[in-house]
């Protein structure tokens, strides 16, 4: 991490967050994401972390798994493409299949639009094959 990571390591909702991001996402990809803050990024990435991956990650409402599907719903209608990236592999990490994340690309087509499910599902693709997860 970027020595500017010293001012929010130890706060317990970072850490908490960080563990939680680190488990669903995978380490490579949350180094990363780190390495690379420089001190206007810090404040966003203490925001993400301590309030999405701890508040609302770690609330006892839904299981992660649950929260990975939401998640692929709404990030691809929103059409962020790397955003989704790494949320079908923290889908596959949550114990998704790969036939349920066709599930929510068919649906997504029918809500969102097919443009929306058709790049969905080519990233989802991509990131399947990376994993060795295809058919």
């Amino acid at each position: 991490m970027a020595d500017n990571a010293n001012s929010f390591v130890g706060s317990e909702k970072f850490e908490k967050g960080l563990k939680t991001r680190r488990e669903v996402l995978g380490d490579e990809y949350v180094n990363r994401s780190l390495s690379s803050v420089d001190a206007l990024g810090w404040p966003m990435q203490k925001l993400v972390t301590e309030y999405c991956w701890d508040e609302i990650w770690n609330r006892p409402g839904l299981d992660r798994r649950s929260r990975s599907l939401l998640n692929l719903g709404m990030i691809a209608a929103l059409n962020r493409p790397h955003e989704l990236r790494a949320h079908i592999r923290g889908g596959i990490n949550n114990g998704l299949q790969p036939e349920e994340i066709q599930e929510v690309f068919l649906q997504v087509a029918v809500y969102c639009g097919f443009p929306a499910a058709l790049d969905g599902w080519r990233i989802a693709r991509e990131v399947l094959k990376e994993m060795g997860c295809d058919q």
